[in-house]
């Protein structure tokens, strides 16, 4: 390697999409790990999904706004509980409601992102033919993706 390159930061903006579970923590330690050897800001992001409650009466679903603030609060506190743990600034957190695919390649380009980081259980057979999150943020995202293998449950 020439040595312009070895100055270059390789991942300068670290995205880590978590979901709201032990094997977080895994995956936010690796990302940092990586923004440690690299230099690299983490932003960390859990995306909520819409809460749509179907009714009989009604010809258009209705989105519950109160389950949602409730999820958005549940989910900024989890962040914000990962954050001081990996000691990665509580204002780098961000909870986005909507697809979770979307949200993820949006605020990846919103945050001049380097390197999106997930984690994946590595399933096979059905699950893989029925896809996953994992999956659907690969393709179409606009940087690298690295997939952090966790522990099945």
């Amino acid at each position: 390697m020439n040595s312009r390159y070895e100055q270059m930061a390789m991942f300068e903006n670290i995205l880590v999409a978590v979901d709201i579970s032990n094997e977080a923590d895994l995956v936010v330690k690796k990302a940092k790990d990586l923004a440690e050897k690299y230099g690299s800001n983490v932003l960390l992001v859990h995306v909520v999904e819409p809460v749509v409650v179907e009714s009989s009466y009604d010809l258009v679903p209705v989105i519950n706004t109160d389950i949602e603030n409730s999820l958005v609060d549940r989910s900024k506190n989890f962040l914000n509980g990962l954050a001081k743990k990996h000691d990665i600034d509580s204002t780098n957190t961000l909870v986005p409601i909507g697809s979770t695919k979307t949200e993820i390649h949006q605020a990846a380009k919103e945050n001049n992102t380097d390197l999106i980081v997930i984690g994946t259980h590595g399933r096979h057979g059905v699950a893989l033919l029925l896809g996953s999150t994992a999956n659907a943020i690969i393709h179409g995202a606009p940087c690298d993706v690295f997939c952090v293998k966790v522990p099945a449950h």
